[in-house]
Parts: structure tokens; C-alpha cells; sequence
């Protein structure tokens, strides 16, 4: 199985990217991506990155690999509207799923 790719873009180390990142870790432990990548991009050493991605606002997660690449920007403080934005499983508890598969 690929892992989820998660690649979040920041400009520098302030306060509101602290907490973006806080909270993307938040997000793949309480969601279970496992396997999972994330790539911290902070713009301001990497602008070249931001303009290939055609950034408008940080910090900006993208989800990029299992495609569609999916972005969600803010704080993604609200984890569970963003594991629904990015297109992640949220709709049923684990096992759930497996006791509907075959009918």
C-alpha cells in the first residue's frame, strides 16, 4: 500500500504555522493515515516550491499522493472538515467498513 503523502507549506516558524503543523499531526494520528509521508515546506527557505504549487496563502496542505491532489488552507484547526476536504475515510468507524463489505 503507497503511503498518503501529505506535503504542508508554512512561511517561517510562526505561532499559526506551529499550530498548522500541531494540528496535521493531530489529524493523521486521530484519522489513522498509516502509512503516511509528511514533507514540512517552509516558503520562505523554499519559494520555488510555492511557486510551482501556485500557493496563495499558507500555511496550505496538500494532499498529493493517493490522487486527486486535494488542498485545504488555514489553520486546519476543525481536523475532521479537513480529512473531508482532502477526501480521507471519515464516514464510519474502523471495522465498520468491513462488516458491510460482501453485501
Amino acid at each position: 500500500m503507497a503511503p498518503c503523502v501529505l506535503r504542508l507549506y508554512l512561511t517561517g516558524r510562526t505561532p499559526r504555522s506551529e499550530q498548522a503543523l500541531v494540528n496535521v499531526r493531530r489529524l493523521v494520528s486521530e484519522f489513522a493515515i498509516d502509512p503516511h509521508e509528511l514533507e514540512v515546506i517552509d516558503i520562505l527557505e523554499q519559494p520555488g516550491l510555492a511557486e510551482q504549487e501556485n500557493l496563495l496563502a499558507t500555511p496550505t496542505l496538500v494532499k498529493a499522493i493517493p490522487p486527486p491532489v486535494r488542498r485545504v488552507i488555514g489553520d486546519l484547526s476543525d481536523i475532521h472538515a479537513v480529512a473531508e476536504a482532502l477526501g480521507l475515510h471519515t464516514s464510519s468507524s474502523p471495522g465498520e467498513e468491513d462488516a458491510h463489505a460482501g453485501k
